[in-house]
């Protein structure tokens, strides 16, 4: 199950969607808003996507955890737009046979959607507002990697 969405997530029917018999273990992440950072106080938080590239690489996510930990049942849920303090914008749910691949594959996929998914944050606090981490994102990466490749073509082709 990947969910995008602007409404309120469901941390209940999320983790219930990889919920089986043949499962030993659920763990289930909440990312919450929290009321502070770096002393400031944090009066909510915004989310935007490119939501057709969000929503592939949020399944390439969940496809690849499967594979490298031999498991099925993984759900992930993100929220767009305004997130409160308190609120939920991030679920994620894996279930396992047994409690190690579920709590390993669950940490590995917080990590990789932070990195990987075309989600940006932007903290609003009580004196301002800022992006977060935006440069983190692979798509800078590759953009870089795709100028200097043109650059190394250039200089090749005019050698």
């Amino acid at each position: 199950m990947i969910i995008l969405t602007a409404e309120t997530l469901d941390p209940v029917a999320v983790t219930d969607s990889v919920r089986k018999d043949g499962n030993g273990a659920v763990v289930t992440f909440l990312g919450t808003t929290r009321d502070n950072f770096g002393g400031k106080t944090v009066t909510r938080l915004e989310y935007e996507a490119y939501d057709v590239m969000a929503i592939k690489k949020l399944e390439e996510v969940r496809e690849s955890l499967c594979a490298d930990y031999g498991i099925e049942d993984i759900a992930i849920a993100h929220r767009t737009g305004r997130v409160d303090v308190g609120q939920i914008s991030l679920v994620v749910a894996v279930a396992s046979p047994h409690r190690i691949k579920a709590f390993e594959a669950c940490h590995e996929a917080v990590n990789r959607i932070k990195t990987i998914v075309p989600i940006w944050k932007k903290e609003w606090f009580a004196d301002g507002s800022r992006w977060v981490a935006c440069e983190d994102h692979e798509f800078a990466d590759e953009a870089e990697h795709r100028h200097a490749h043109a650059e190394r073509h250039a200089t090749a082709v005019g050698d």
